[in-house]
This record gives C-alpha cells, sequence and structure tokens, in this order.
C-alpha cells in the first residue's frame, strides 16, 4: 500500500528540499494511515454589479482564488499499525516541523508539496492544523490523534506571469484587422470593453473605424482604465 507523504520546501518553486541545521534533508513525513476522504475546494469571485433601472444585479469576475485541500489523518502510537512509530510527540514534531514551524531562513512556515499515489500532487502552503487526541495511556499520555489539516494552494509570482494570459489594457497589442470587423469588435475582443475604440484610433491615425482594412495592422496601446 502506498502511503501519502508529506514533503517540505524552502522555495516557491518547491525545488529546495527542506534541510535541518546540519544541511541535511529533511526526510517526507509519510501517514501511518491514509486518508479516508480528501476535499478539494474550487471558487471563483464575482462583484456585484447593479445596473440603474435593473431588477437585479450582474456578475462581473473578479478573481479565482487558490484551490484548497483538506482532508484528516491519524496518528496511532499504540504500536498496533507500526511497532517502530510509538512516540506520539515525536511524530507531531516530525510533521509539524515540516508544515507549520516557522522557518528562519525563508522569513515564513515551509511550502509543501502532498503526494498520494499518481492522482494527487499539490504544492501549498499550511493554512490550518488541529489536533484531536482520542485515546490515552493511563498516565494521561497520548496514543492516538486525530489531526485535520488544510491547504492553500501556492502557485509562484514568476508562474502566474508566465501562465497568465489574460489581455489587458494596460499592456500593448499588435493586431492584423481581419475585413469586415469593426474597430469596437476589436476592442471587445481584446479588452472586453468597446469603449477604447476611440483612443486606439487616435492612436493609428483612423479616420474611419467602422470599415477597417483587411490586412492592416494596427497598435492597441497601454490604456490604464481609471479606479
Amino acid at each position: 500500500m502506498e502511503l501519502m507523504k508529506i514533503s517540505g520546501f524552502t522555495d516557491e518553486n518547491f525545488q529546495t528540499p527542506l534541510k535541518d541545521a546540519n544541511s541535511i534533508v529533511i526526510s517526507p513525513y509519510y501517514l501511518m494511515i491514509n486518508p479516508e476522504s480528501l476535499k478539494i475546494q474550487r471558487s471563483i469571485e464575482y462583484n456585484q454589479q447593479q445596473v440603474p433601472n435593473t431588477s437585479s444585479p450582474s456578475q462581473k469576475y473578479k478573481s479565482t482564488p487558490s484551490d484548497k485541500l483538506n482532508f484528516d489523518i491519524v496518528i496511532d502510537c499504540t504500536g498496533v499499525v507500526d511497532s517502530d512509530r510509538t512516540d506520539m510527540s515525536v511524530e507531531i514534531n516530525k510533521l509539524e516541523t515540516i508544515v507549520f514551524t516557522y522557518n528562519g531562513k525563508i522569513h515564513r512556515p515551509n511550502f509543501v508539496k502532498i503526494q498520494w499515489g499518481q492522482n494527487l500532487s499539490f504544492n501549498g502552503v499550511l493554512t490550518s492544523f488541529d489536533i484531536s487526541y482520542t485515546l490515552f495511556k493511563p498516565n494521561g499520555s497520548p496514543l492516538r490523534a486525530k489531526i485535520s489539516l488544510a491547504f492553500c494552494q501556492y502557485i509562484s509570482p514568476t508562474t502566474v506571469e508566465k501562465t497568465d494570459k489574460k489581455l489587458s489594457p494596460d499592456m500593448s497589442h499588435l493586431v492584423t484587422v481581419v475585413k469586415g470587423i469593426t474597430l469596437p469588435q476589436l476592442c471587445h475582443t481584446i479588452w472586453n470593453d468597446e469603449l477604447y475604440y476611440i483612443q486606439v484610433a487616435k492612436y493609428n491615425d483612423l479616420n474611419k473605424f467602422r470599415h477597417l482594412k483587411g490586412g492592416e495592422k494596427l497598435v492597441f496601446p497601454p490604456i490604464i482604465q481609471a479606479q
């Protein structure tokens, strides 16, 4: 049986493994028992904008938050699951070192990769760590714990820049005109807003913007929207 493993990294590209004070790589934390279930949350945020004299607001896209991953794990130190792992404090400390503990070298907790089988590989950061002790020795020492973990997907700013292909009014675009298309239509295609056609016409010294010449190249300059 392949167990889920949780690895720590010190860089936002998940390339540099977490190391201890002696510069020795800290091994991933392998779960003793795989989770019974995983919860992956995805959402889209919209701004509620209501046009005057309408009965309900329209949904204008705002952002797509990072994915979230939640699951519960069980640490069983009775010796039944793994006779070599019977110290609860050691288990908790190993897990916390990877996912929770503040790392002074990077001035934040570590970046975390969760892997299980071929279908789950999640790069993220810990957002919550809740422990419930459910079984104890006669002296009060915990033998079993249920830990609820929540992670938020982490994508480095560099990766976001490379993968975010959104066309924006603050970027320049060179467009080859297709016969029959109008300047307002091009503005709508590029910026999702037809109202910029006047600025584009002035920038390209166009007298006619409704009947453009096929094959003509137009520059759509940076246009900063008023906040």
